[in-house]
């Protein structure tokens, strides 16, 4: 039995603590918001965010950080994308060396074009920081239906160590020394994810779909292999895996704000409707960032970012990447 802190209290979060509270490991959920840790003390279940799934009598919830962290064999860093930094440099107080974080949010920080591992290192270098990422909907590995997902560290030691920790009969966790790739096939497949979304709220089909799931991870794996990360990564549970989920599932958030700007609302109205984290939002402009720097062509995430923060008429971005100049699919393929 590991003792196990979860530093954030949403969907994700809970359901991972689920799943390691049945796996015979003792939790300990932390929540900054007093509230949120009140409701799942007394109700022992997230009425908001997770309905359904029922949280263990001896599952321990706090708002005292230094508790939820301390003498933990891992900690499971779940709190979303834009605050990251603030809690991992809240954590700074009560880490210990070589402390094994299992980060599970998925986005690229924009002021600085770090993935969350990096920022993580950034506030924590004493850490040994690992990612786990995969096609993973919170209702559903909450309510203990099958799933499969990777765990990216940098020895493997710590990699298997964390997926003896996960694996179940319900989840089967795969390693990889790809860390990089993993985190970038994770944030950006959510920037596709909006645009797939897009496409539906404006009633196209299942033609459109494709072409977004498979010119998108076009250009994830074009950005991912430029910084360093692995083809075989972008092919994999990360990369095209957990693009197909987000893109088709009406529990991805990404894309169910995609849905309602397709249907002409505005970003800030979309992520209001949709009442969690929209993480595409907050990668999105730091994908082309990340593009310029490395001098990648990223069409989709370029309209994308021209709807989302420029107000381009998401029917017009359609018709602007369907008239691009005529492409080769594959480049390096040659006639005889």
């Amino acid at each position: 039995m590991a003792k196990i802190g979860v530093i954030g209290a949403g969907s994700w979060g809970i359901a991972l603590s689920v799943l390691l509270y049945n796996n015979g490991h003792e939790v300990t959920v932390w929540s900054k918001l007093e509230d949120e840790i009140t409701m799942l003390d007394a109700e022992r279940e997230h009425k908001d965010k997770l309905p359904g799934v029922k949280l263990a009598d001896d599952m321990v919830f706090t708002v005292d950080l230094e508790l939820a962290m301390k003498d933990k064999d891992i900690l499971v860093l779940a709190v979303p994308s834009p605050f990251v930094r603030g809690t991992a440099h809240e954590m700074k107080d009560y880490i210990k060396e070589g402390q094994i974080i299992v980060n599970v949010a998925k986005g690229i920080e924009e002021a600085t074009l770090m993935t969350l591992s990096q920022v993580i290192e950034d506030e924590l270098p004493v850490a040994d920081v690992a990612v786990l990422s995969g096609p993973s909907h919170a209702e559903e590995v909450g309510r203990g239906i099958p799933t499969t997902i990777v765990v990216g560290a940098k020895t493997r030691c710590t990699a298997e160590l964390i997926q003896n920790t996960f694996m179940s009969e319900v989840f089967r966790v795969y390693t990889s020394p790809d860390v990089l790739g993993i985190e970038l096939g994770a944030a950006l497949k959510n920037v596709i994810a909006l645009a797939a979304g897009t496409a539906d709220g404006l009633g196209y089909g299942d033609n459109t779909k494709a072409a977004l799931i498979t010119r998108g991870i076009a250009e994830i794996s074009r950005l991912g292999i430029a910084m360093g990360g692995k083809a075989e990564t972008f092919a994999g549970l990360s990369g095209m895996g957990d693009l197909i989920v987000t893109c088709a599932s009406m529990h991805s958030r990404n894309r169910r704000a995609g849905i309602l700007i397709g249907q002409g609302k505005t970003m800030e109205e979309a992520m209001a409707e949709v009442k969690m984290v929209v993480e595409g939002v907050y990668s999105a402009k730091a994908a082309m960032g990340l593009a310029k720097k490395y001098g990648v062509e990223l069409p989709i995430i370029e309209q994308v970012n021209a709807v989302l923060f420029e107000g381009k008429d998401a029917g017009q971005a359609v018709k602007d990447l369907m008239i691009r100049d005529k492409k080769f699919e594959s480049p390096d393929l040659l006639w005889n």
